[in-house]
C-alpha cells in the first residue's frame, strides 16, 4: 500500500470520528491501567460492568492493596481470568505504593514490569493516559491491518513496527483507536461489513489474515 492511500484512509476514519478514545471507563491513570490489565481476553463491557462497582469503593492502588486478593475478587469474578487477574492486580497495586509514589510510571520499561502488564498494555496507557504516540496492537489491529492492507505482518510486533513507520505522524495519537474500533464495528474476523466501510475502495483486502504466531 502506498502512503497516499494510507493517509486518505485515516483522513476519512478521523472524519467518521475526529476524538476517539478507548471504550473503557476510567478518569486517573491508574484506573486506566487497572482497567486494561482486566481487559485481557475479556470485552470492554465486562471489564466496565465490574469497574463501576470497584472503584467507588477503591480506585487508588492503596485502597486497592488493602482490599487484598480475596476482597478484590467479588468485584472481578465475572471477568474471565479473574484469580490470576486478581493476584496481577494487587501486586501491582504494592509496587506502585513501594516503588513509584503510587503513581503510575510513564516509562514503558517501569510498566512492563508490573505484573499482568505487557507491551500492549503498556502501549494502550502510555498513548491514551499520557499522549505518547503507541501502537497499542490487538487482534483487532492486526486483522485490520493485514486485511486493508495497511501495515502487513506475520506477529504483533511486526505489523506495531510497520504501523508506527507508515502511519502519518498527524493521525498517529488516535491512530490505534481508528483501528480497534474499525476493527470491532466494521471489519469484523468473520464475517467484514464491507458494506458499511468508509474505506472500501482503498482496502486491499486479504482474505486471508495470518493468526497472530504469539499471544496478544
Amino acid at each position: 500500500m502506498n502512503a497516499d492511500k494510507r493517509h486518505q484512509i485515516f483522513e476519512r476514519l478521523r472524519a467518521a470520528n475526529p476524538h476517539p478514545t478507548t471504550e473503557l471507563e476510567y478518569t486517573t491513570p491508574f484506573e486506566l491501567l487497572i482497567a486494561v490489565i482486566l481487559s485481557a481476553q475479556a470485552t470492554d463491557v465486562s471489564v466496565n460492568k465490574a469497574t463501576r462497582k470497584l472503584y467507588p469503593v477503591a480506585n487508588t492502588p492503596a485502597s486497592i492493596y488493602a482490599l487484598g486478593v480475596d476482597g478484590l475478587i467479588p468485584y472481578v469474578q465475572t471477568i474471565g481470568l479473574y484469580k490470576t487477574k486478581a493476584k496481577n492486580v494487587i501486586e501491582t497495586c504494592r509496587l506502585l505504593v513501594e516503588q513509584h509514589d503510587g503513581q503510575v510510571p510513564r516509562e514503558r520499561e517501569a510498566l512492563q514490569a508490573l505484573p499482568g502488564v505487557g507491551r500492549k498494555t503498556a502501549n494502550v496507557v502510555l498513548n491514551t493516559a499520557f499522549g505518547v504516540p503507541a501502537m497499542a496492537v490487538d487482534t483487532h489491529i492486526f486483522r485490520v491491518s493485514n486485511r486493508t492492507g495497511i501495515a502487513p505482518g506475520k506477529n504483533v510486533d511486526i505489523v506495531e513496527q510497520k504501523l508506527m513507520k507508515f502511519v502519518p505522524s498527524e493521525f498517529l495519537m488516535d491512530a490505534h483507536h481508528w483501528l480497534i474500533l474499525h476493527g470491532r464495528y466494521t471489519c469484523l474476523a468473520r464475517t467484514p461489513q464491507c458494506w458499511n466501510c468508509v474505506i472500501l475502495d482503498l482496502c486491499e483486502f486479504r482474505k486471508k489474515t495470518p493468526a497472530p504466531s504469539k499471544a496478544i
